[in-house]
């Protein structure tokens, strides 16, 4: 079984930036939303990204940035794609990549099939689409809360370009999303952490040895 693409998402520090492309991260992300935990000045981004360039594939999250964001973004930390985790139209994402000329993975939060149904729009216009779970309630982020959706809702889910499985990913249950529904691609922020916005590196040892058990199973 080929290793999926994992992308350990909302990184503050080189000394993690290291231990996760030693692990093997093919995507490393790095999160530009001021309400969250894991948020980074561009200035500080542009210093781990530069840190890490060509060693796996960078990812600048923004939920709902205007272009004046996108702009300081794009050219201050120089990152290899973006991603749009708010409510962004399809439009807009057309309107992203023309402006800036950087893949686009867009975010979607899932809880029922019609929302599942809502991402065919964005095939034909995003590079990558990325499957979180709703947040709850009131909640102050549109990610990163910790929780998964019903993947069964993705069993058979035949895409046209690649995705990646988000949401309450952790040691414990990655191994079900690779064997249940074969997550092409994961991605992963607080099942990784000891506190919001803290990474963990042994909770990173335990996520990838988890991945690679799996992988072992099913070839087996």
């Amino acid at each position: 079984m080929k290793r999926p693409d994992i992308k350990i998402c909302g990184i503050r520090t080189k000394e993690t930036l290291d231990h996760v492309i030693a692990r093997g991260a093919s995507h490393v992300g790095f999160i530009f939303f001021e309400k969250s935990p894991r948020h980074v000045e561009v200035d500080v981004a542009a210093g781990l990204i530069e840190h890490v360039r060509g060693r796996a594939k960078t990812v600048a999250v923004s939920v709902n940035a205007d272009n004046e964001l996108l702009e300081e973004i794009v050219f201050g930390a120089k990152p290899d794609m973006l991603q749009l985790h708010g409510k962004e139209s399809p439009d807009r994402v057309v309107t992203v990549k023309a402006l800036y000329g950087l893949p686009v993975i867009k975010a979607f939060s899932i809880r029922a099939p019609e929302d599942l149904a809502f991402a065919r729009d964005y095939e034909d216009v995003a590079d990558r689409i990325l499957f979180d779970a709703k947040p709850p309630e009131n909640a102050a982020l549109p990610g990163g809360n910790g929780i998964a959706f019903d993947w069964r809702l993705l069993e058979g889910y035949q895409a046209t370009i690649p995705w990646f499985l988000s949401g309450g990913l952790n040691a414990e249950n990655v191994g079900a999303a690779l064997t249940d529904i074969h997550a092409p691609g994961l991605d992963v922020s607080s099942g990784v952490e000891s506190a919001p916005g803290i990474k963990d590196p042994a909770r990173i040892d335990a996520f990838f040895d988890a991945v690679d058990e799996a992988r072992m199973r099913r070839t087996a």
